[in-house]
């Protein structure tokens, strides 16, 4: 739970930049993940998500969408676990623009998976390969 609130806390801050200083750390810009399922993985992409959703229910700054999912593709970066942070944009029913961002890891949504069908992919960064780094991230 504190490493979450931590990673919370660095992901506010870099949201607080300009996107464009903080996508190459996001991954590799339209690269998707596998959806395959790993088994060894999956307890401790459980425990990320609960663990980024427990917490930014109770931190003192805005913890939405994209905070949510880049802290949890930290802590998983940090298992070398693989995941792919997508961000989508949609209309309001006033007709506004309105955006979101989910991760997904294999076949399980981290977070942002509520609201994820109602938005249009217009961006996603593929996390590392085990053990590899990919270029350009």
């Amino acid at each position: 739970m504190l490493e979450a609130l931590m990673y919370l806390g660095l992901a506010r801050v870099m949201k607080a930049m300009p996107f464009s200083t903080i996508a190459p750390s996001l991954g590799k810009r339209l690269v998707e993940t596998p959806m395959a399922r790993i088994p060894s993985d999956e307890n401790t992409i459980r425990c990320v998500s609960k663990a980024v959703g427990v917490m930014s229910r109770h931190t003192f700054w805005e913890s939405q969408c994209l905070v949510r999912a880049i802290a949890a593709k930290k802590m998983l970066e940090r298992r070398k676990i693989e995941s792919t942070l997508y961000l989508g944009t949609a209309r309001d029913a006033e007709g506004k623009m309105i955006a979101h961002a989910w991760l997904r890891s294999g076949p399980f949504y981290v977070t942002g998976a509520e609201e994820m069908r109602m938005f249009t992919v217009v961006a996603l960064f593929g996390s590392e390969k085990r053990g590899e780094r990919m270029e350009g991230a």
